[in-house]
């Protein structure tokens, strides 16, 4: 009878718990939001503003490359919603600031920030220099920091919003070969968990997205040092792997179910939550894996390593069938240059 009781209790917690988060998500629509996405002219970014302007919303795509924005906004064109386009480099305050006026000025408001922008470079400690964690920080933590302080004073007049920064299972957990990524990403996921109680008081939801591999294309277009062929041959193979990495379609529907319940955190990937879980409740076993994984990546290269190359620049020491779903969605999502 007790077993019944308790199995009973649980089964009506876990009605009233999913109750809740429909309840919560159907709150929030996306019909008629103002959304801006860094980095929205291909892979998670595109994918993000497809979903939303499916359902109605507006989309401001911030991103460098003319090209790629053209091709974004002609693929959004026959979704719905209304599309801005702007070129702007993230690196720069000045542009940030001037991007962030240009939405207001077009859609009178934004409602919902998403921080994607990314770069994502491979090598070994030896090849990295103190420009490239500068870099990283600078797209990964500074940029996010500058757009986040500059729609917050919009949104408490607007009564509210969401900002949801995409950090990485790398910002959770570090990734031998990945030193300045991983540096930047958990300087991300520091600083968004930090502010969201505190923006919590003026209705700003603030959600942490912590994604684990993801097949949207990206592997061509991240950039390596040191051994190139046999960095990006890991790397590729990780992105393309179905046990490791997750579709981009479905790791954008979770991304905005989150954002419109104004979910903490998010973890994607069965693979990264585990990851997460054994960092957190055995360091020191997580901390000899890694050393573990370490010996079986490229040791450092030549002088030759220092140069920084795409994906897409390097030769492919892996079969294709390894990488056919990432490769697939390489094109789908805009990220092969033409």
């Amino acid at each position: 009878m007790n077993i019944r009781v308790v199995l009973f209790a649980g089964a009506l917690l876990l009605a009233a718990w999913l109750i809740t988060r429909l309840i919560r998500t159907a709150c929030y629509p996306l019909r008629d939001k103002v959304v801006l996405i860094t980095g929205g002219s291909r892979g998670l970014g595109l994918v993000l503003a497809r979903h939303i302007c499916a359902r109605g919303g507006n989309v401001a795509l911030v991103a460098r490359d003319p090209e790629e924005l053209a091709r974004a906004k002609a693929d959004l064109a026959p979704r719905g919603g209304k599309v801005l386009i702007i070129e702007c480099d993230l690196l720069d305050a000045e542009q940030i600031q001037s991007a962030v006026r240009r939405i207001i000025d077009r859609f009178g408001k934004i409602d919902i920030l998403i921080n994607n922008a990314g770069i994502i470079e491979v090598g070994p400690l030896e090849h990295l220099t103190q420009e490239d964690f500068e870099r990283a920080m600078r797209l990964h933590f500074w940029a996010p920091y500058e757009l986040i302080s500059q729609i917050i004073p919009e949104m408490r007049i607007w009564g509210g919003g969401r900002i949801v920064n995409i950090s990485s299972i790398g910002g959770k957990v570090a990734v031998p070969h990945m030193a300045s990524y991983s540096a930047s990403k958990f300087a991300l996921t520091g600083f968004s968990d930090a502010v969201r109680a505190e923006l919590a008081r003026d209705d700003i939801h603030v959600t942490t997205v912590a994604p684990g591999m993801m097949r949207t294309g990206s592997h061509v277009n991240a950039k390596s040092k040191g051994k190139h062929d046999t960095e990006f041959a890991w790397f590729a193979a990780s992105a393309g792997a179905p046990l490791l990495s997750m579709n981009a379609d479905r790791a954008a529907r979770k991304i905005l179910a989150a954002c419109r319940r104004g979910q903490p955190s998010l973890t994607l990937t069965f693979a990264a939550r585990g990851a997460i879980v054994g960092n957190a409740l055995c360091p020191n076993l997580t901390g000899y894996l890694m050393k573990f994984v370490n010996r079986f990546l490229p040791e450092a290269g030549g002088e030759e390593g220092n140069k920084s190359r795409a994906g897409s620049e390097v030769r492919r020491l892996i079969p294709d069938w390894l990488t056919r779903t990432a490769d697939e969605a390489t094109a789908r999502n805009n990220e092969s240059k033409r």
